[in-house]
């Protein structure tokens, strides 16, 4: 079920029946010179509305922006915060909870260690005042990589690389470009610096040429797999 089509009277039906939530959350990054900048939200509306086949769940409009650090400088990349996206995803927690719901999973398509943080920081929170609640903060990368490393030709791919080039040559194959050649950051070992794109010019982390879309189908069945379990488990 889609939240953005259903009215008032059936979220008062889903409510009753205790219903799990998911909030896909995305960004407004770059990705390489071959992807669109709402790959991360793509990918994750994409899944959760595929695990809302197998099981019962509402999926919520995504959110759209994220905390993004080492990518805040490439031309496109729009970022939030840490603080503000924590503030959103508390406040939509919030007010799911308000109107009774109690097992929401905030589903991150980008996996950004602050990004990810702001979004765990604000469940907790959530949780540590509402002891009913029940609540899963999921990275979509680390699903991926659990379930589809066998897959996988590039054991350290990250962002623009094998996984998300394959995926969107699936859903959105119209979207993607000349995929550019294999890439990985190379950032200053625990350094914070004011120009990371510096350090990362094609804004690529892993290999694009090894993606296809065939392999990006089974990556989004197995990963919406794996995620309509961790719904069934909040139950």
């Amino acid at each position: 079920m889609e939240l953005m089509w259903m009215t008032m009277e059936d979220v008062r039906k889903e409510q009753k029946a205790g219903t799990p939530v998911i909030v896909p959350f995305g960004t407004v990054e770059q990705h390489g010179s071959h992807l669109p900048l709402s790959t991360d939200t793509l990918q994750a509306s994409a899944v959760a509305s595929k695990a809302a086949e197998r099981v019962k769940v509402i999926v919520a409009p995504p959110v759209h922006y994220g905390q993004c650090s080492s990518t805040r400088n490439h031309p496109g990349t729009v970022t939030l915060s840490g603080d503000t996206l924590r503030s959103v995803a508390r406040d939509i927690i919030t007010s799911f909870a308000g109107h009774g719901f109690r097992r929401i999973i905030l589903f991150s398509g980008h996996a950004g260690r602050i990004h990810m943080a702001a979004l765990r920081e604000a469940a907790e929170a959530c949780v540590q005042a509402n002891r009913d609640l029940k609540l899963a903060v999921i990275c979509d990368l680390d699903l991926v990589k659990e379930v589809s490393g066998d897959l996988l030709a590039t054991p350290r791919d990250g962002h623009a690389g094998e996984i998300e080039t394959s995926r969107m040559m699936y859903l959105h194959p119209d979207s993607v470009g000349e995929p550019p050649g294999e890439e990985y950051p190379q950032l200053p070992a625990g350094q914070v610096v004011p120009d990371p794109e510096n350090y990362w010019p094609g804004g690529v982390w892993g290999n694009p040429r090894a993606a296809d879309a065939e392999k990006g189908r089974i990556i989004v069945e197995r990963s919406a797999e794996a995620l309509s379990k961790i719904v069934e488990a909040l139950k």
